[in-house]
């Protein structure tokens, strides 16, 4: 009987494994020196710390210099008519680089701080991590006032940050 779970537990924690890695490994910013953010024409590799991209169900990638660029794309993607997106479902993966390991990681999935006295090339800025208590010690080292998911983030808090309300 101990055999049996034991195996059982073997296959599922290598098939977690499997897909994680294949999961983490698909998640890549690939953008050269010629490319620039959709929203504000900045070279993204001049700040890689900051680098977002959305990966349209076409194909086609789009990066941004920073996550609120992102996120203002996102949240209003009728403004960049010429991209050609019509709804939520043109979005495959929306991707952000997680600010202490500089991995990218997954925006749906990630934590951002609100209010800190760390700015982006595109100004005030939403600072982005992979897990809560990385984020929690970020906002309370630097005057962080929020820790929220990307659900939580609105078009109003963009306009805020963009000095626009």
């Amino acid at each position: 009987m101990y055999k049996k779970i034991f195996t059982s537990l073997v296959i599922v924690l290598s098939l977690w494994l499997t897909s994680s890695l294949s999961a983490n490994e698909s998640y890549v910013m690939d953008y050269d020196k010629e490319t620039s953010c959709v929203v504000r024409k900045i070279k993204v590799y001049e700040n890689p710390t900051w680098a977002s991209k959305i990966e349209l169900t076409n194909g086609k990638k789009l990066f941004f210099c920073s996550p609120k660029s992102m996120i203002e794309f996102y949240l209003q993607p009728g403004r960049w008519f010429d991209i050609g997106v019509k709804s939520e479902e043109d979005f495959k993966d929306i991707l952000v680089t997680d600010f202490n390991t500089l991995k990218t990681i997954n925006a749906r999935g990630a934590f951002f701080v609100y209010g800190s006295n760390v700015i982006s090339p595109a100004g005030d800025d939403l600072v982005p991590f992979a897990t809560y208590e990385e984020a929690k010690k970020f906002a309370s080292k630097h005057n962080g006032k929020r820790v929220m998911n990307f659900n939580q983030i609105s078009d109003a808090l963009i306009r805020l940050l963009n000095g626009s309300l």
